[in-house]
């Protein structure tokens, strides 16, 4: 790279660090080719995004940013991974670390709060954005489908108590 290519990459990635929600540094030496390609195809799947970044310019990137906490993670062959949603990352990251013990996770941000890898593991175990989503409708709408079933009951008994008295009345 070339001193113009370099800066371009800073800026670029300075800009992703002001628009991202969450990045994690991980460490990735001795990953394959195959590997890192089934890597980066789960991340993108996933919504985001995975990218090997010299250390000193990814620093230069973080100068300013939110992010800045996670530069002392950077150090050896690491790579970083953000995304607009915290946890699909970060559950992606943690599962393909599981499988494969040469991914390591170092830390990373969820906006100015450094996570460590407990942290980054918690959060893989929430449920992602579009389940949370699914919950609160599904809570908004029971005690909807509660009420018009109180509503609907005496209805109900009070059809349920003519039906019986017509029936005594025909058996008599």
């Amino acid at each position: 790279m070339d001193r113009t290519e370099k800066r371009e990459f800073v800026a670029s990635l300075a800009a992703v660090f002001a628009e991202t929600s969450m990045v994690i540094v991980t460490r990735n030496d001795g990953l394959s080719v195959a590997d890192v390609t089934d890597l980066r195809r789960r991340v993108r799947a996933a919504g985001a995004t995975h990218k090997v970044a010299k250390n000193r310019l990814a620093s230069l990137a973080l100068a300013g940013t939110q992010f800045e906490g996670i530069k002392p993670l950077l150090k050896g062959p690491t790579a970083l991974s953000w995304a607009d949603e915290p946890v699909a990352v970060a559950k992606v990251l943690v599962e393909f670390a599981k499988t494969n013990d040469k991914l390591v996770l170092l830390g990373g941000s969820l906006g100015a709060q450094t996570l460590n890898v407990e942290s980054i593991k918690a959060l893989a175990e929430l449920p992602s954005l579009d389940v949370l989503r699914a919950q609160l409708v599904g809570l908004i709408s029971t005690p909807a489908t509660r009420i018009a079933g109180v509503l609907q009951a005496p209805a109900g008994q009070l059809a349920r108590v003519f039906g019986a008295y017509a029936k005594t009345g025909e058996a008599a």
